[in-house]
């Protein structure tokens, strides 16, 4: 897949800093060694199927499969039930109901949750359900100064969803893909989906509103030292105008705004999101 420059916004390349440059090559397999190229295969549909209709994950959070398409979105990153896997500010639990069973018996999952009002919830979330939660190795971090992820070069897959907005409003966004690029494997995968901002976005602006624009994900990404490897469209929604007046949060699940246009947002559904896969050269 040839790999195209990306121009941002002066803006983010001041706030992001360009750590490192990705190599110069035509293609990302060309980086991926024979042994890591054979992990990025679709999950074992079985294992994902049955990871999928455990009884063990809320009803409400099963509703949601609609639109966050997991089994496509897993199996484009290519997560595996053998893998060591890193979730990135897990929020509510929402993905790991998916990715503890998937992992629980031949690979690993480690959840990184940020200090703050989130951790405890998360913690109470991981106690409902100690036979599918008991292995996930829950680490705390403090951005910008403390992102333990793992030892060097030790995971095979880096999973965020939903946080790079977040990430640019808290001022740590550099900070979080350099740690990600150090923990992971070389070859290994760093899967991002995030709601999509019109392009030519400033980053700054739209993640006031939960959105960041596709070329100002992948600048921070490469930035870091990351390929992009491919985009997948399976979360794409074009009905999202991005231009509400509770951004992002007006729309489902969070209905920010109450009953107010209550059925129009409902209509529209959740995010445009990008999903993005990179990887880390070899």
């Amino acid at each position: 897949m040839v790999m195209r420059k990306i121009l941002v916004s002066s803006a983010l390349i001041l706030a992001c800093g360009c750590s490192k440059q990705a190599p110069d090559t035509n293609t990302a397999e060309s980086m991926v060694s024979p042994a890591v190229a054979a992990t990025t295969h679709a999950p074992s549909s079985d294992a994902l199927s049955s990871a999928l209709a455990s009884p063990h994950r809320k009803p409400d959070n099963i509703k949601r499969d609609v639109y966050r398409h997991p089994a496509e979105t897993l199996s484009f990153f290519g997560v595996t039930p053998t893998q060591s896997v890193i979730e990135l500010w897990p929020g509510s639990g929402w993905y790991t109901e998916v990715l503890a069973p998937l992992l629980r018996e031949q690979g690993k999952l480690t959840a990184a949750a940020p200090t703050g009002n989130y951790l405890q919830p998360y913690k109470d979330f991981l106690a409902t359900q100690p036979t599918v939660y008991d292995r996930v190795q829950l680490v705390e971090v403090t951005p910008p100064a403390q992102l333990p992820l793992g030892p060097d070069g030790s995971a095979d897959v880096v999973l965020t969803f939903r946080n790079l907005h977040g990430w640019v409003n808290n001022g740590y966004i550099k900070q979080v893909h350099e740690a990600a690029f150090k923990v992971l494997k070389p070859g290994g995968v760093f899967g991002v989906v995030e709601h999509r901002a019109k392009p030519g976005s400033s980053p700054e602006e739209s993640a006031k509103s939960g959105y960041i624009s596709e070329e100002a994900a992948i600048a921070v990404a490469t930035a870091a030292g990351f390929v992009l490897e491919e985009k997948s469209e399976v979360n794409a929604n074009p009905n999202d105008t991005k231009d509400h007046p509770n951004g992002v949060w007006s729309l489902p699940p969070t209905l920010k705004g109450g009953e107010v246009d209550k059925d129009k947002f409902i209509a529209i559904g959740e995010s445009d999101r990008m999903t993005l896969r990179f990887r880390k050269p070899r």
